[in-house]
């Protein structure tokens, strides 16, 4: 049976999402629009009267008429262009805060013949500001049904199902019909035909504007809501990080001690469960990172830091419409380099696009969280800090690129943006949960197919060919047989690590990375934190997954967590892999290089030239050779070890 269709349409930062999330709760995923990179969220929702409803969340739009890819991708669904989404009723959220600009929307509907639900959200708002509307005299006036609601409440949600029951019953969604209003419709006449009250100054949003928007306290306060968030996001994650990490240490453990010694225990312990761990443990912050993300989002927030970003975007070469593609690069570059069609002018969006993937996105997480806990073991506040540098750290990268790109390959300056701020509310904690679950469902798909399938990789290339064990080994060997069950003890665990390090030393993955490891000595790396960088061009991720396994691979079978692990890897001489020094240069890397292949696929196809990825992966690479060489240098001239 084919299931019922519903659209949910309305402007940007009217509660869209809100209203998707409570019809469809956990019932989602997430699909392209045909032709597009465009993606859309479709749900499940229960209907009464009706067996299968499917729910499918448009892009936020203000005009159909609007010459932009979203109204584009909104008109085919209406108008039965796009057949696949073609919707059998539709539902149209209004901000009643803001009931004029809203009803251009629904207006636009009414004249194409279509008969929406009205969706009147955020009546608690309007009614903060002064304003009360007759709901039954708005829907007498449209000729369809108009529902109050406060979505983040869960206040009308019931009755707008029953309403969309009994729509979806009539089958009358694409029908003609006769209204007065569908020639001469003014709305801002109509909106004031319906509301009563008299106008109060919202005190409270007028001081923060001041603040939040003002150039100077403006930017200062977005710095601290960013400092504080990463620093939050440390607190938070750091008991399931360490729960995590105490599972997969102790899963190894029992998979060493019960099965046979050979290639399936070591390929198991090693590559699959060492491998997995090594991101699977830095799941709780990508979480917690979206989870409050989508709080700030919800708040209004983001809305001010994009008008704040908007006066300092310009100067450096880049247009204010910027910010929504950088920010949804810290996500990931993908989407934030397709978001970047939104921008109107060629040159504008070119310098976005090569400037994006400086952002941080959240494959970098892992490598910020390994290398910040290593760089201040104890000491959350400043790990923290750290971490929320390295954001800063991609942030003023990009700008600066973008700053000579535009005095350079893509000269002009940037157009001025208009941007509309949303109201203040309360966040929604059922979007966050939401977002994320959705992110890190993302996450362990990743590490479930291409970060196994490298960990199986890196363990077969640093298992093979099987080295003959070194002459001090066999020596031990040999004195534990005759010596003390204590002593026999350590000797065998010395015995083991010689044993690792020789295997380490004549495998593929040892040959390789000393093959290249003097083109990155300079920064501090021997070579197996060569072998970690190389690995890590497929994705960036992979980093971390592949040192885990190098450093299980040394471990002679100790139950060590990921984090321990790689703190305690050794050079050939002895000395720590990842000293201050050589992490933080390996941090400043990761920080600014360019690693990640399906990015650069995605550069080519969005610029249509392959000189532009090039490009990207060139000057990305030579920034990060040459800030990390800056920072190991002066650390070690500075006495830092």
């Amino acid at each position: 049976m084919t299931a019922a269709r519903v659209a949910l349409l309305g402007n940007p930062n009217t509660g869209k999402t809100s209203l998707f999330n409570r019809l469809c709760g956990t019932r989602a995923k997430t699909a392209n629009f045909p032709g597009t990179t465009t993606s859309a969220r479709i749900g499940h929702a229960r209907v009464d009267g009706i067996q299968s409803l499917e729910v499918l969340d448009l892009p936020g739009i203000y005009e159909l008429g609007l010459k932009s890819p979203e109204a584009r991708i909104v008109r085919d669904v209406l108008s039965g262009e796009d057949r696949a989404h073609y919707p059998d009723a539709v539902i149209v959220i209004v901000d009643a805060a803001n009931l004029a600009r809203n009803l251009v929307l629904v207006g636009e509907l009414l004249t194409k013949g279509l008969k929406p639900i009205v969706a009147l959200n955020m009546i608690d708002v309007a009614a903060r500001r002064g304003w009360t509307i007759d709901a039954s005299a708005l829907s007498k006036r449209l000729g369809v049904p108009v529902i109050p609601m406060v979505v983040p409440r869960g206040l009308g949600v019931d009755q707008l199902r029953a309403t969309l029951g009994q729509v979806l019953a009539k089958k009358d969604i694409g029908s003609l019909f006769s209204n007065p209003l569908a020639n001469i419709y003014d709305p801002v006449a109509l909106a004031e035909s319906v509301m009563t009250g008299q106008p109060v100054a919202d005190a409270l949003t007028e001081r923060l504007d001041r603040v939040l928007t003002h150039p100077v306290s403006g930017l200062l306060a977005f710095f601290a809501v960013m400092a504080g968030l990463f620093w939050t996001l440390f607190q938070l994650a750091a008991v399931p990080m360490d729960l995590i990490d105490t599972t997969f240490a102790a899963l190894g453990s029992v998979v060493t001690t019960y099965l046979p010694a050979g290639p399936i225990r070591d390929l198991l312990a090693n590559g699959v469960i060492g491998g997995i761990a090594g991101t699977v443990v830095f799941l709780p912050q990508i979480c917690f990172l979206f989870f409050l993300i989508s709080l700030l989002e919800d708040t209004g927030y983001l809305a001010r830091a994009a008008f704040v970003m908007d006066r300092f975007l310009r100067p450096f070469g880049l247009p204010g419409h910027a910010f929504v593609p950088l920010l949804t690069s810290h996500a990931c570059a993908l989407p934030g380099i397709m978001a970047a069609r939104l921008i109107p002018d060629r040159r504008d969006r070119l310098t976005t696009i090569l400037v994006a993937p400086f952002m941080s996105c959240s494959a970098r997480l892992p490598v910020f969280a390994l290398l910040t806990s290593l760089l201040f073991v104890d000491n959350l506040f400043l790990a923290g800090l750290a971490f929320a540098g390295c954001f800063v750290l991609g942030a003023v990268a990009a700008f600066m690129s973008a700053l000579l790109f535009s005095r350079t390959i893509v000269k002009g300056r940037a157009r001025p943006m208009i941007l509309e701020l949303p109201s203040y509310q309360v966040p929604s904690i059922r979007n966050a949960l939401m977002t994320a679950r959705d992110q890190g469902l993302s996450f362990l798909k990743t590490a479930g197919t291409v970060i196994m399938a490298i960990c199986v990789v890196m363990w077969w290339l640093s298992a093979y060919p099987k080295a003959t064990p070194p002459a001090e080994a066999v020596a031990l060997r040999a004195q534990a047989a005759t010596a003390a069950p204590a002593e026999a003890e350590a000797l065998v665990a010395r015995a083991d690590a010689l044993q690792a390090r020789e295997q380490q030393t004549q495998s593929f993955a040892g040959r390789m990375g000393r093959a290249v490891q003097p083109v990155f000595a300079p920064l501090g790396y021997d070579w197996q934190l060569t072998v970690g960088v190389l690995t890590s061009f497929i994705a960036r991720e992979v980093f971390v997954s592949t040192m885990a396994v190098l450093a299980s691979d040394q471990s002679g079978g100790d139950a060590k967590g990921v984090i321990a692990a790689v703190r305690d890897m050794p050079r050939d001489d002895g000395t720590p892999v990842l000293t201050r020094a050589t992490a933080a240069s390996t941090l400043v890397f990761f920080v600014l290089a360019m690693q990640c292949l399906p990015t650069l696929a995605v550069t080519r196809r969005e610029t249509g030239r392959l000189r532009y990825a090039l490009l990207q992966l060139g000057y990305m690479s030579g920034v990060a050779y040459a800030a990390a060489l800056i920072v190991y240098q002066a650390l070690r001239a500075a006495g830092v070890p």
